[in-house]
C-alpha cells in the first residue's frame, strides 16, 4: 500500500468582501466578494498534494451545494474524501470576512458548526485508516474531546497546528501525545508558560514544551524565520527572501512542508529550510495555496 498522509480538520467556503475605499459603517460599501475554499486542514490537504503526497482526508460534508463544490474541488486535487463523514442535514462550514482597502480583515464570521460531527465515536470508526498511515496532520478546530480521542489511541506520528491562540489550549492535554508541534511565538509561550523574548527564553520556551514528551517542536518567528527543537538538535533558520503577497496562506504551507520533509527523512536543518521556503512560495501568490508550489521548486529554494 502506497504511504499516505491522513489530515484531521474542516474545509470552508471562504467568502471575502474587500472594499474599494475605507469601510463605512452600517453601510454597504462599494468592493469585490471571492469565494474559494479553504480550512486549515483542506489547506494542509491541499499543500500536501501539490508536494506529491497521496491525502485521506477525514473531515465532516455538508449536504448543500456548496458540499458539491467542496467533493468536486477535492476530486480534482486528489485528496481521498471516501473516509469523510457526510452529514447531508447541515449546511457547509463557512468563513465570511470583510476587508478594507489595504487588505486587512476589520470583521469575520466564522460558521463551523459542522466540525462538532467529527466525533471521537467518528475518529474510532476510522482507526485503521489513520493507524496506518505514515503520517497525521491535525488542527485544532477539532473539539477537545475529538483530540484526546487521537491522543490516546493514534499510533502514528501526529504534526499538530494550534491555529489560534484561544484554539490552542486544546492541544495541552495532549502535548505528550503529538509528534510535532507547529506553534508561532504566542502559542508557544501560552502553551509552555514562558515569555519569548530572546534567544535563552526561546531555547527554555522549546525545552518546557518537549518535556512534555512532545518529539518536535517548531516555532514560527515570522519574518524572524523558525527556531526548531527535536530532541538534543536546534536550529534557527531565517525567511527566504519573500516577494510577499499574501502572508495568510504561511502557516499551512509550512505545516505541509514538515510532514512532506518527515516522510523524506530530512535532518532537522534541512526540514526547516524546506518547510521555510513552501511559507515563502505561498506568500508569493495572491490564493491562500499558491498553485504554483510543486516539489521540485521547493527544493530549489530550500
Amino acid at each position: 500500500m502506497e504511504a499516505y498522509v491522513a489530515v484531521i480538520g474542516g474545509i470552508n467556503l471562504d467568502i471575502c468582501g474587500k472594499s474599494y475605499a475605507p469601510l463605512i459603517g452600517r453601510d454597504s460599501n462599494p468592493g469585490a466578494v471571492k469565494l474559494s475554499l479553504g480550512g486549515v486542514g483542506r489547506n494542509i490537504a491541499h499543500n500536501l498534494r501539490l508536494l506529491g503526497c497521496p491525502v485521506r482526508m477525514l473531515t465532516a460534508l455538508g449536504g448543500d451545494s456548496f458540499a458539491r463544490r467542496v467533493e468536486e474541488d477535492c476530486a480534482r486535487l486528489g485528496i481521498d474524501l471516501s473516509h469523510a463523514i457526510r452529514v447531508p442535514e447541515a449546511a457547509t462550514s463557512t468563513y465570511l470576512a470583510i476587508e478594507g482597502p489595504e487588505g486587512d480583515m476589520e470583521l469575520a464570521i466564522c460558521d463551523d458548526a459542522l466540525a462538532r460531527h467529527i466525533t471521537p465515536d467518528y475518529l474510532a470508526g476510522q482507526a485503521e485508516v489513520l493507524n496506518s498511515a505514515a503520517a497525521v496532520a491535525v488542527d485544532t478546530n477539532l473539539s477537545p474531546e475529538a483530540l484526546a480521542w487521537l491522543g490516546a489511541h493514534c499510533r502514528a506520528p501526529i504534526f499538530a497546528d494550534p491555529v489560534s491562540v484561544t484554539k490552542a489550549e486544546k492541544l495541552r492535554p495532549i502535548l505528550g501525545r503529538l509528534f510535532l508541534l507547529k506553534p508561532n511565538r504566542i502559542e508557544a509561550e501560552l502553551l509552555s508558560g514562558i515569555p519569548i523574548r530572546d534567544g535563552r527564553s526561546l531555547e527554555q520556551a522549546a525545552q518546557g514544551l518537549l518535556a512534555t514528551g512532545l518529539r518536535r517542536v517548531c516555532i514560527s518567528l515570522g519574518s524572524e524565520g523558525v527556531f526548531c527543537a527535536w530532541g538534543g538538535e536546534r536550529c534557527q533558520i531565517p525567511c527566504p527572501e519573500t516577494m510577499l503577497v499574501n502572508a495568510s496562506g504561511g502557516g499551512d504551507a509550512m505545516m505541509a512542508g514538515f510532514v512532506r520533509a518527515f516522510l523524506d527523512g530530512r535532518p532537522v536543518e534541512a526540514a526547516a529550510r524546506f518547510a521555510l521556503a513552501c511559507s515563502a512560495l505561498a506568500c508569493e501568490s495572491e490564493e491562500t495555496v499558491n498553485p504554483e508550489i510543486t516539489l521540485e521548486k521547493i527544493n530549489s529554494r530550500a
